[in-house]
């Protein structure tokens, strides 16, 4: 039986204080609080540097008899990062004694490596958000632009996987760096580990989403840290990875080689061998803290209102991975069609007749033969027609991107490739011009990593709406007064997701349900009542968004950058949307609200959760219509428009997505696999098992 919940307070630690003859923890932090900048006063509260957790207590020992692995689980904008940077070392402490790292001060560690007394050196801080340091692979290396990952071309700065993990990034390094036999052995353990043999040839920046991830965490784990605090690890892996990942990571925990932290979203799969749980609330509170075994159920009470009933009922899971990598599911034995069904609906936006994508004898997409038309051909057969919806699924390095690079002409090979764009090719054909890159884009949507890795940061949250009618991140777009009014309303729609210095109120919507204005403070006016015209009325509310011009994209947390880049892939109603892992890094209202857009626009809005009704065990978070779609400014999909979708979560994967494709592995001589969806996928989990089955 569980004993009761501990709640967390000013005087309770985070985890039980051992005894005096116990060895010192790694880190011990004593009714800590911590800011940003220097307080001028610790009495009066300052708005723009308000205190990160008061009076924080954590410990965590350095070795105990009862295994403490700790993971830290919350929503987007909870405080997950900055907890994980307080433990690191980072951010002023008050009173500054109450942190502290007695181990990293002892006289084995002195004996093992003085370096690892510095807790920037003992603490390796591994995240993926993009924005915080140690996130990154390093800017020297990932490219100049976006395409310059599928070039063949090898510049003096693509280094190679073994250079990043060795550290060989400078341009003229020392001949006497290599590192020991040792070291060499420690590598290639790391390396198999993390599947990461076959790449270490590769330029880092030709590495995709998921492998990059490893590269990260195979470099951090090579540094032999004392401390790894790894911030949302498995958000863009395939499922495959993170079966074996959760295994490796918890031989590293036993063994104290590191210590392991982790944070995971609620929708994360939550390893078995995690012991200790931090719930953190969307205000950036601990509200809950304790031994596993106490908090799961109060956990899943937190979380079952999260989600939205799109199509189907959600089948909301506090999913475990075993130490052996399952996750108890039981594998559907269903097979699926080798390729593509024919249909003859709606016009052809994109055709491919045996594309293949390989830089000289290693092949990234379409690497296998099959029978066409009674024929032996080889290359990746497949069509996208208008009022498609696409799923697009694979492991990680199994050409998702590349895929979705041809269609966008960010790939050089797409010249070369049998593959038409709206009916055309990149090339000139007898009697047709080819389609220039400028028309591509003005017709295609797209949000991606890569698109989110390149975006300038300098723009503001507007002008990052507006670029969608540009021809470049950078471009003057070309705007109209009812361009304006759309980016208007999915600002006002999105206002508490993208303005983080704005308080979040889930019962503040930008239209009420009877379909009149509403003030953002949440009061309801009748525009024709207070304002001669619709011009003024637009002119009045436009002014509560002055933050969108002011509020850099840079500045708006990870989440909120998701967002824009989402909303600026769907903005101008382009005849096909790409979304590539658009909803990784949202929490799980944020996302359904997102998704629920993409389906509906203005016409429906997600439930207001934070009703008694709504916190109900078991009741689960729905839609309201707002408005009948035809007054609605913003709608959801139509039937003229395609979207091709990429997510390794199946909660990431939009309710109206109906067909999918499944990639295998490069150079394993498997053919691809497609299928169609007789019921949105959150309704069954059979079908999401029938994509990943062998």
């Amino acid at each position: 039986m569980r004993g009761p919940l501990r709640r967390y307070s000013n005087t309770t630690a985070l985890s039980s204080i051992g005894r005096s003859h116990d060895p010192p923890p790694v880190i011990r932090i004593e009714n800590g609080t911590f800011y940003r900048d220097h307080p001028l006063n610790s009495v009066i509260p300052d708005p723009s540097n308000p205190p990160l957790f008061p009076k924080l207590n954590f410990r965590l020992p350095s070795f105990s008899q009862e295994p403490q692995h700790w993971s830290i689980i919350g929503p987007s904008l909870s405080g997950k990062t900055t907890l994980l940077e307080i433990l690191r070392g980072q951010h002023l402490c008050i009173p500054h004694h109450a942190r502290s790292f007695p181990y990293l001060s002892s006289d084995e560690i002195e004996r093992k490596d003085r370096r690892l007394r510095v807790p920037g050196h003992a603490i390796q801080y591994v995240g993926f958000g993009g924005t915080s340091a140690g996130s990154t692979i390093g800017s020297n290396i990932k490219g100049a632009y976006l395409s310059a990952r599928y070039e063949s071309r090898r510049e003096e700065t693509d280094f190679s996987l073994l250079d990043y993990l060795k550290g060989h990034t400078q341009l003229n390094p020392a001949e006497d760096e290599p590192g020991s036999t040792g070291d060499e052995r420690h590598i290639a353990t790391v390396v198999k580990d993390l599947k990461l043999e076959g790449l270490l040839s590769l330029p880092v920046g030709n590495l995709s989403n998921g492998q990059t991830r490893r590269a990260r965490i195979a470099r951090a784990l090579l540094g032999k840290p004392e401390v790894l605090l790894l911030d949302e690890p498995f958000m863009g892996l395939d499922p495959p990875t993170v079966s074996t990942l959760s295994p490796l990571l918890h031989r590293l925990a036993v063994a104290n080689a590191p210590r392991l932290i982790l944070s995971l979203r609620i929708q994360d799969p939550m390893p078995s061998w995690i012991t200790h749980l931090i719930y953190l609330s969307s205000d950036a509170k601990i509200t809950c803290q304790g031994h596993r075994s106490e908090l799961t159920d109060e956990l899943e009470k937190r979380i079952q209102f999260i989600g939205v009933d799109s199509g189907g009922s959600k089948d909301l899971q506090f999913q475990s991975y075993n130490d052996d990598g399952s996750s108890g599911q039981a594998k559907t034995k269903r097979k699926a069609p080798r390729r593509q069904p024919k249909n003859h609906r709606g016009e052809v936006l994109v055709e491919m007749e045996g594309a293949k994508v390989q830089y000289g004898d290693q092949v990234v997409l379409g690497g296998w033969e099959d029978s066409v038309d009674g024929d032996i051909k080889e290359g990746l057969y497949w069509s996208v027609r208008r009022g498609d919806r696409w799923g697009v699924f694979g492991p990680n390095g199994s050409g998702k991107t590349t895929l979705l690079s041809l269609i966008c002409s960010d790939h050089p090979q797409t010249y070369a490739l049998p593959i038409r764009i709206f009916g055309r090719s990149r090339l000139p054909q007898p009697g047709q011009p080819g389609i220039s890159i400028f028309d591509l884009q003005a017709r295609i949507g797209h949000s991606s990593p890569e698109v989110h890795n390149f975006f300038p940061r300098q723009l503001s949250v507007r002008r990052t709406l507006e670029s969608a009618w540009a021809d470049t991140f950078l471009g003057k777009p070309a705007l109209t007064r009812e361009r304006d009014q759309v980016v208007n309303a999915c600002l006002r729609w999105f206002e508490a997701d993208l303005n983080p210095t704005l308080a979040h109120d889930s019962k503040r919507n930008s239209e009420g349900a009877d379909g009149t204005e509403q003030h953002p403070g949440g009061r309801k006016w009748e525009p024709q009542q207070v304002l001669a015209t619709q011009l003024q009325a637009e002119v009045f509310l436009s002014g509560f968004l002055a933050w969108a011009d002011s509020l850099r994209f840079g500045e708006i947390p990870f989440s909120a950058q998701r967002v824009a880049l989402f909303l600026r892939a769907i903005i101008k109603k382009p005849d096909l949307i790409i979304l590539d892992e658009a909803f990784s890094g949202m929490d799980d209202r944020l996302r359904d609200k997102c998704m629920l857009f993409l389906a509906h626009g203005e016409a429906r809005t997600l439930n207001d959760p934070s009703t008694d009704q709504a916190r109900e065990p078991g009741r689960k978070m729905g839609s309201v219509k707002l408005l009948d779609e035809k007054r609605a400014r913003i709608k959801g999909l139509d039937k003229q428009q395609a979207l091709i979708c990429v997510s390794h979560v199946k909660e990431e994967v939009p309710g109206v997505v109906r067909e999918w494709l499944s990639l295998p592995e490069p150079s394993v001589g498997q053919l691809p696999r497609f299928g169609r969806f007789k019921v949105p996928l959150s309704s069954d989990r059979r079908q999401w098992d029938e994509i990943w089955s062998p």
